[in-house]
């Protein structure tokens, strides 16, 4: 399917999901997306927020999305074990605050009607096989090849959406 995509952002580069609701509280009132792509986490898991209160925020503007009548995609968090900046021990626990996180996220975004994104395995084994081309300078944040793999993963997700949105919508889908 090839059509023109227009694309807005309310990412904010340090946000944790507290701050979804507010994000979307930026978009005008009259914006209407057909679909949403939520990544948030890793922050979360840095600052040691609880995953019941991340998996609250998360729900809450999934349900806040999906009543404007978006289709949701949910990348859940990746594996912060790959950061090799982070020393041993705190990366083993890192590793597995995000995994904990990310199985949260992923039965959240199921309950909410939402199709997860396990970016742990879609595109953790590139950041621990090349973490120096996955990784930018300050080796915490995704370089561009980084985020562009982390985009072709939830591509095919994003898509499905769009299909999704474009059939409920009841205009013809284009072949």
């Amino acid at each position: 399917m090839h059509r023109p995509v227009r694309l807005r952002t309310a990412a904010v580069v340090g946000a944790e999901s507290p701050d979804l609701p507010g994000q979307l509280d930026t978009l005008p009132g009259e914006y209407r997306p057909h679909v949403a792509v939520i990544v948030v986490g890793g922050n979360d898991v840095t600052h040691r927020l609880p995953v019941a209160l991340s998996a609250q925020h998360l729900h809450e503007t999934i349900r806040r999305l999906r009543a404007m009548g978006a289709e949701v995609v949910v990348g859940t968090c990746p594996d912060l074990g790959a950061l090799r900046a982070v020393p041993q021990p705190l990366r083993r626990i890192a590793s597995s605050l995000s995994r904990r996180l990310s199985e949260i996220q992923d039965e959240t975004a199921r309950r909410a009607d939402a199709e997860p994104v396990d970016l742990r395995r879609a595109v953790g084994p590139m950041f621990f096989d090349e973490p120096e081309a996955m990784f930018s300078l300050d080796r915490f944040h995704p370089s561009a090849l980084g985020y562009r793999r982390t985009a072709e993963a939830l591509l095919p997700a994003v898509c499905r959406a769009a299909e999704r949105s474009l059939s409920s919508s009841r205009l013809p889908v284009p072949r």
